[in-house]
């Protein structure tokens, strides 16, 4: 009788730890479908820093900073050509900078947008953000150098530069763009302020 107990009890165990190890999946790779953003784009593997020699950079921050610096230099562009339409006079300040030739706030821009996207997209503990709230930083009153309020007409051409960024650093996978364009559609209520 006592082996009986036994018996069935080291069955149970033997099936117990089957099933679990049977279903343990931590080893598999994920699906796109379960990779956040910053995953698909290159995620925390290091590669060389093409801006910093001799550094490496994680390959999701590095596809972020890189359609970042490209999407300041086409706004930068399309405003000093005049081809911008009312979008330069969200920028103005931004650009004045620029034209008489200081470019720490551009650097400063581009590391806050990629501290952003890379943080808040599954960039993981090594990439924090702690710039000014998405409020804050388009209001003029909080933030001296946005010249006025973003209008929804500005955040539509804002996307299409950033489209047009992504596709000259080549991210041009559908699936990709639509989750960039959804994360920038999430945040259009506090970009575009009444």
């Amino acid at each position: 009788m006592k082996t009986f107990p036994k018996i069935v009890l080291g069955v149970f165990l033997f099936a117990a730890v089957l099933f679990i190890s049977c279903n343990d999946n931590d080893d598999m790779a994920p699906t796109p479908a379960q990779m956040s953003l910053y995953e698909k784009l290159g995620g925390t593997a290091k590669v060389a820093d093409p801006n910093n020699p001799g550094t490496m950079i994680e390959k999701g921050r590095l596809a972020y900073r890189s359609v970042v610096d490209s999407t300041i230099t086409l706004i930068v562009a399309d405003i000093v050509a005049g081809s911008s339409g009312n979008f330069g006079a969200h920028f103005a300040p931004l650009v004045a900078e620029v034209s008489a030739g200081n470019t720490t706030n551009v650097a400063v821009l581009s590391k806050n947008l990629t501290d952003f996207f890379s943080a808040n997209t599954g960039g993981g503990a090594t990439n924090t953000y702690s710039g000014l709230s998405m409020t804050a930083a388009h209001n003029p009153a909080t933030n001296p150098r946005m010249g006025v309020k973003a209008t929804n007409a500005n955040y539509d051409k804002f996307i299409g530069y950033v489209g047009t960024a992504a596709g000259l650093n080549g991210v041009t996978d559908p699936v990709i763009i639509n989750e960039v364009v959804a994360v920038l559609e999430s945040l259009r209520t506090q970009v575009v302020q009444p």
